[in-house]
């Protein structure tokens, strides 16, 4: 009878020792800084080598279809024609269709003419998924900066930029910008 009321006793001891090392992990956590951002008025500063919405540029396209070629899923559209009086393809329409795209990179990559870039645009969603189908005049488009916007607050411990590019927009002491500002 003494052994079971000596094992229950350590079984004891056992189970407050856990309970004091998970309430000490717990109050370890209640001592850190907020990773969630307000997304709407925060945004996250992607990375300089973030993959985000394809930039085509019309006028540099030879149309080789390069591109067509590298893409895992052969996504690009090329339509081109032959012209016989200068002996060269014409490129007509260019698409990529966004909702099928993995962001690979192949095609940036491996350009000979450098007229795709990968930009820092990640905001995509929309409500028809045949809106992602975007053709060479939405490709063509210039990117949004994220960095630059006076309503968006970036944030501090999250980006990857240097300093003395984001800190007009946010706040020093806290990682959530507007909200704490007095």
């Amino acid at each position: 009878m003494f052994t079971g009321v000596q094992n229950y006793t350590q079984e004891v001891i056992k189970a407050a020792k856990y309970i004091g090392q998970g309430f000490t992990i717990t109050l370890d956590h209640m001592n850190r800084l907020p990773v969630t951002i307000q997304y709407p008025y925060e945004k996250l500063i992607p990375s300089e080598r973030f993959r985000g919405r394809i930039h085509f540029e019309f006028d540099k396209c030879i149309a080789c279809e390069v591109c067509v070629r590298v893409c895992p899923i052969n996504l690009p559209v090329v339509d081109w024609e032959f012209q016989k009086s200068i002996k060269k393809k014409q490129l007509k329409s260019y698409s990529i269709d966004f909702g099928v795209c993995i962001f690979c990179g192949n095609c940036v990559e491996y350009c000979p003419t450098n007229c795709l870039s990968m930009t820092e645009e990640y905001e995509l969603s929309v409500y028809d998924r045949h809106e992602l189908n975007y053709d060479h005049i939405a490709l063509g488009r210039l990117p949004i900066s994220s960095i630059k916007d006076p309503m968006v607050y970036g944030v501090n411990g999250l980006s990857y930029l240097e300093k003395n590019i984001i800190q007009d927009n946010t706040n020093k002491d806290t990682v959530t910008g507007p909200y704490n500002k007095e």
